[in-house]
């Protein structure tokens, strides 16, 4: 079946691989013949218990029984759940040695944990497997350590978050720096690590975090904590915080943060939009970030001196933003002057940096007022500003908006979306300093994605396999380049618009005569 081209992890209808197969019935020859042939000895069974497998699949349990003993195994428990179980944990639920070293020999991680949390050690008995099970732990450990720094060094914590953060290069080098220094030892560790992102709505600070967790742990469920702290606003509240005290309703379930602490202690926590929190939940907060523990409802204290805590906040975003766009904008006339005979190269001035007296003088006196206590501010280690996006940076954030709908476009309608560079000027124009990334999607959502749904649904327009270009419909491209120069009327009347073209086979282009879906505001209604 191999020399004639099936996948070596090509499953079975119910879940398993040929590996785990040959890995459960002892067969030692099959192993290699499949290791050889490339396949996976990390992939997990889709196989659950005789029942949920049922289910799941819609079959009658008799026939899932019989399935799984005729063509798996007919000496395990049809009631255990076997989910996520590697060809390793069947290789040491049948106790046989030369199996498992050579699934330990072609790669197989004797760590990975299936759905029930267990690692095969779990599974082995006393006597050689459990001693080369445990020997393969400590010199996996050790390689997968090498690896890793080995492969963060090649791709540092700043590379990685440039790849899906736009923008915020400040903010991505404190924190990266941060977190080197941390891991590095080079930072007290009886404390844990806080930052507190400040900038306005959609700029980036929760894509930050999620970013980082992502980087800090590979299980990116359980290494990222977030909670929306506007769900904390009565005082009441702070008991889903740690979890009720006994003797009140829901004490055995535990807190919202307690209970996922415990689960991952080194884990990034975000608290999103903590100035909305009440004051008696940021009072548990100066705990925990001070001596890095929290005491639960229950009375057990958890240690989590080795997180990572990130908070949130639109304080001060307006402040933030106006001094930022009157540093950017100074930094332009100066670049003006001194390159007049180059007015184009002026792309130095998106880099601009918040100076520390700002910071002082402005922005730390407008957190006292709001948190209204010192104590809270003194246990952040970093304070990271979010600044609004620049011109380049708001042209790729169109383009990677553009980009997500011209998939959609190939994969659902099987149709090519093209656009000028005069577009995407257009689309930026759009931009909000207030709602930040979130504004672009608003703009390229509502003018692009409406007339071609329209074009493909409604008006039957666009033949299957076509290619569409978006142009600027009457376009001035020196209106886009001198607005300063217009008139508020002109400016009016000349706002360009966008257009469907269809590219034909001989490369010219026709226009799409759609007419854009009614504006409720423009819609007058009879009495």
């Amino acid at each position: 079946m191999l020399l004639e081209g099936t996948d070596a992890n090509s499953r079975h209808k119910l879940g398993w691989t040929a590996l785990m197969v040959a890995a459960i019935n002892r067969n030692s020859s099959v192993i290699k013949i499949l290791l050889a042939a490339g396949a996976d000895p990390n992939l997990g069974d889709e196989f659950n218990s005789v029942y949920e497998t049922a289910k799941e699949k819609g079959l009658h349990s008799l026939e899932v029984l019989v399935t799984r003993e005729d063509d798996f195994n007919n000496r395990l428990n049809n009631r255990a759940s076997f989910k996520g179980c590697t060809a390793l944990h069947y290789a040491v639920l049948a106790d046989d040695y030369g199996t498992v070293k050579l699934l330990l020999d072609g790669g197989a991680s004797p760590l990975q944990r299936n759905e029930m949390g267990h690692t095969p050690l779990d599974y082995a008995r006393d006597g050689e497997v459990m001693k080369l099970l445990k020997a393969s732990e400590t010199k996996f450990q050790e390689e997968q350590r090498k690896r890793e720094l080995e492969e963060r060094r090649r791709f540092p914590l700043e590379q990685r978050l440039k790849e899906h953060i736009i923008g915020q290069e400040n903010a991505i080098v404190t924190v990266g720096a941060a977190i080197r220094r941390k891991e590095n030892g080079w930072y007290d560790e009886e404390h844990p690590l806080v930052f507190l992102f400040l900038g306005s709505s959609g700029i980036g600070k929760t894509e930050l975090a999620k970013q980082t967790a992502k980087y800090m742990h590979k299980d990116a469920k359980k290494g990222f904590i977030r909670l929306d702290m506007s769900e904390f606003q009565e005082r009441h509240e702070v008991a889903k915080f740690i979890g009720s005290p006994p003797g009140y309703v829901g004490h055995e379930e535990g807190g919202q943060l307690t209970k996922k602490l415990k689960q991952c202690p080194n884990a990034v926590v975000l608290f999103d939009e903590v100035d909305k929190a009440h004051p008696d939940v940021l009072t548990i907060m100066l705990q925990l970030f001070d001596e890095g523990r929290l005491t639960d409802g229950k009375g057990k204290t958890i240690d989590c001196k080795d997180a990572i805590f990130i908070m949130t906040s639109n304080v001060a975003s307006d402040e933030i933003a106006q001094h930022a766009l009157q540093l950017r904008q100074e930094a332009l006339e100066m670049s003006r002057n001194r390159l007049a005979e180059n007015l184009d190269d002026v792309q130095i001035t998106d880099k601009i940096t918040i100076s520390k007296q700002f910071k002082e003088n402005v922005i730390r006196p407008i957190l006292k007022a709001h948190f209204r206590r010192d104590e809270f501010l003194g246990r952040i280690n970093e304070i990271v500003y979010f600044l609004p996006f620049c011109h380049s940076e708001l042209i790729q954030l169109v383009s990677k908006e553009l980009t997500f709908w011209a998939k959609r476009a190939k994969v659902r309608h099987n149709i090519t979306l093209l656009w000028d560079r005069e577009v995407m000027d257009v689309l930026a124009d759009g931009y909000n300093l207030h709602y930040g990334a979130r504004s672009i999607k608003h703009e390229v959502r509502e003018r692009v994605a409406p007339s071609v749904a329209m074009s493909v649904r409604e008006l039957d327009l666009l033949p299957r396999g076509c290619t569409l270009r978006i142009t600027v419909d009457d376009s001035d491209k020196q209106l886009l380049k001198t607005k300063d120069s217009t008139s508020p009327e002109e400016e009016e009347r000349k706002a360009p618009t966008l257009r469907l073209e269809i590219v034909e086979k001989d490369s010219k282009s026709r226009k799409l005569d759609i007419q854009a879906p009614l504006n409720p505001d423009e819609i007058s209604f009879m009495l």
